[in-house]
């Protein structure tokens, strides 16, 4: 599942993937990966992300339930 969230709040600092990678010591390939869903990243790293955007892990990483019935 993409990662609309972070792209977001990335975006809302106006900081590109290789500026917010910097931050935290990963790839921009990293940051580029966990964006579109195909990377998983640490609960370290998520700490990191949030911490370098001034978000929670919540407004990051939690995904909303979806209403379905059965």
């Amino acid at each position: 599942m993409k990662n609309l969230k972070l792209k977001a709040a990335r975006a809302s600092l106006d900081l590109s993937q290789e500026d917010l990678a910097k931050k935290v010591d990963v790839t921009r390939q990293t940051i580029g990966m966990i964006e579109s869903g195909k990377f998983n990243p640490s609960l370290q790293l998520c700490i990191a992300i949030c911490k370098a955007l001034g978000k929670t892990l919540n407004d990051i990483f939690w995904e909303e339930e979806k209403n379905e019935e059965i």
